[in-house]
């Protein structure tokens, strides 16, 4: 199995309208949805190598006080009380103290030091579950940080999660864009995301995942006439992919990478 401490492993998304979550990512994506434990609350949804993530209705207490669709982040956890806790002194916040999940695990919201939200997570299951492939449809292909204190925030991730510093990008006006691996890695093969200061489009410091497509040009097509937005794209970026981000019909943003067919 995979060591999943300290690294990005499963995704969810919270949503106003699950099922229509489901039909949109479905064809944007190509992913499969399963119910967890036989109900309709938790859809468990996966891509060529196997679950991934999962999409929910916003709980109430939540969409109470004021949250909007959103894709968040579990990062995994050998002992969630005592990460939490350690991520906290180290300039982090517990938004939502450790507790279990019944047949699931343990976890706790955190932030890091600029405000993005994540979650920890400790399963329940003693056999865990292996990373899939790079680049695997339907999976994540890259992880990307619009950081509230960028200083802050890669001290934060590099010192607490071990995670490797890369080459750090000039991207003029925006500032620098800083490759990082999660497996400690320095070598631009091992990259698997980005951190940059926040962009004034971008209205709160935010993790965004991108979704591995076969490619990238039907995959925006469908998202426009699924209803949901471009954002920006698509663009190409280096090693040959080409990206977009989108918001989907229900207003959470995400985004795609893949190939172009007359690139492959």
């Amino acid at each position: 199995m995979t060591d999943l401490n300290g690294k990005f492993f499963w995704y969810e998304l919270m949503t106003s309208d699950p099922a229509a979550a489901l039909a949109f990512y479905g064809d944007v994506v190509g992913w499969t949805a399963q119910a967890f434990g036989g109900g309709h609350d938790y859809q468990v949804i996966s891509g060529s190598a196997g679950p991934t993530g999962g999409i929910m209705a916003i709980p109430a207490e939540a969409r109470d006080c004021g949250m909007k669709p959103w894709w968040g982040g579990y990062v995994g956890s050998a002992d969630v009380d005592a990460d939490a806790k350690r991520l906290a002194e180290a300039g982090g916040s517990v938004k939502r103290a450790p507790e279990d999940i019944p047949g699931v695990g343990r976890f706790a919201v955190m932030s890091d030091p600029g405000g993005a939200v994540f979650m920890l997570l400790k399963g329940s299951s003693p056999e865990g579950m292996d990373a899939p492939p790079p680049m695997a449809n339907g999976h994540i292909g890259w992880h990307e940080l619009y950081s509230g204190n960028f200083d802050a925030d890669l001290a934060f991730y590099t010192s607490q999660f071990g995670w490797g510093k890369g080459e750090a990008m000039d991207m003029g006006e925006m500032g620098s864009y800083q490759l990082f691996s999660q497996d400690g890695s320095t070598d631009f093969n091992g990259m698997s995301g980005g951190m940059m200061a926040r962009p004034k489009e971008v209205p709160v410091p935010v993790w965004l995942f991108y979704f591995v497509v076969p490619d990238i040009d039907v995959a925006t097509d469908k998202v426009r006439t699924g209803g949901g937005t471009v954002l920006n794209g698509p663009v190409q970026v280096p090693g040959g992919a080409w990206i977009i981000q989108a918001s989907d019909p229900q207003g959470a943003m995400f985004a795609l990478v893949g190939m172009r067919a007359d690139a492959k």
